[in-house]
């Protein structure tokens, strides 16, 4: 994902395939994708203090937990989110089995191409849509669907597969941090089962550290005797803003020392990182690079980082500059 460029040090390579540890000062260069200068030299610089036995700030590997966002952190999401363009296309491909679409909105606008009314369908409007197009499927057959998608699929503006726009920086840096006994999650308003299709193969992380969004399952035996889990068109938690340390604590139970995230969505998460005792690292990506990738902040209408961006420079988080502190930002096309 943002086909993938080899990563240069065996050490990485290891990490991100499982294989191993290899501790931080073996390594001649880390993170290779990433330009010198204040964002990488923090992130580093970090790493060294908690992982060097025997120093004020090191940390035990049992408490190295680093958690990330997915949307606009290790994947792009503009001009929508990825998760919203599967929903609109499951609407597409469902029509035909639901004909009263055609005049009932939000589907009506979603058929028609109608982005100013689906816009004014709001919040409620996309529920109905997330609902009507992942409810009512067993796990497994929704899992089958989202992976479909993903191979068929494609952005745009890129052209690309959806899980081929992750950021090749970002990468190294979960790569980075598993090679010094950091344990890495993604925390994120996406869908868990949604993530939870392509995290292991794309990101490293499997499906057990993806914490996220979700919906209510039921246990049922079918017809054939084989027990399932269906999803329901309720919504069970949302993991974003002040659910995302609520969602920490319940399903990872332990206080980040790293977390990264690029919108106000994780103004929180960052906030609750922030306060724990001893070193902590807390980062931004900032979309600064409208030629590479896109720029945009506080008045987008998709990962708007304002709130966040001023928190981030008064108490001197990392904020990183994707323009400037990025020589990469996808991998080299498969």
């Amino acid at each position: 994902m943002h086909g993938r460029r080899a990563l240069l040090r065996s050490g990485l390579v290891a990490a991100l395939c499982g294989m191993g540890a290899v501790p931080v000062r073996a390594q001649a260069e880390p993170l290779p994708s990433w330009n010198d200068g204040d964002a990488k030299k923090a992130i580093t610089d970090f790493v060294e203090r908690v992982t060097h036995e025997g120093i004020a700030n090191y940390v035990k590997p049992a408490e190295r937990i680093a958690v990330f966002d997915n949307d606009g952190t290790l994947w792009a999401e503009q001009p929508a989110y990825f998760q919203l363009a599967f929903a609109l296309d499951r609407v597409k491909a469902m029509a035909p089995q639901h004909p009263e679409w055609k005049t009932k909105q939000p589907f009506k606008a979603v058929l028609e191409g109608d982005q100013r009314a689906l816009a004014a369908a709001g919040e409620k409007g996309l529920l109905q849509i997330v609902a009507a197009t992942h409810a009512g499927m067993t796990t497994e057959a929704f899992a089958k669907t989202v992976a479909d998608w993903l191979a068929t699929a494609r952005h745009p503006r890129f052209n690309r597969p959806y899980d081929q726009l992750v950021y090749q920086p970002m990468l190294e840096v979960l790569a980075w941090l598993r090679a010094n006994g950091f344990k890495t999650f993604i925390v994120s308003g996406g869908g868990v089962e949604f993530m939870r299709v392509f995290a292991e193969r794309t990101y490293g992380i499997p499906p057990e550290q993806v914490v996220g969004s979700s919906g209510v399952v039921k246990f049922q035996i079918g017809k054939d005797g084989k027990p399932s889990l269906t999803k329901e068109a309720k919504v069970e938690f949302i993991d974003d803003g002040p659910g995302k340390p609520v969602g920490i604590n319940r399903f990872i139970g332990r206080r980040p020392i790293f977390a990264f995230g690029n919108s106000d969505g994780d103004q929180q998460m960052l906030q609750y990182t922030a306060a724990g005792e001893g070193a902590r690292f807390m980062g931004l990506v900032h979309h600064t690079d409208a030629e590479r990738e896109f720029a945009y902040d506080r008045k987008s209408h998709v990962g708007k980082l304002d709130k966040a961006l001023d928190e981030a420079i008064a108490r001197k988080w990392t904020v990183v500059d994707m323009k400037k502190d990025w020589r990469t930002v996808f991998p080299a096309p498969k």
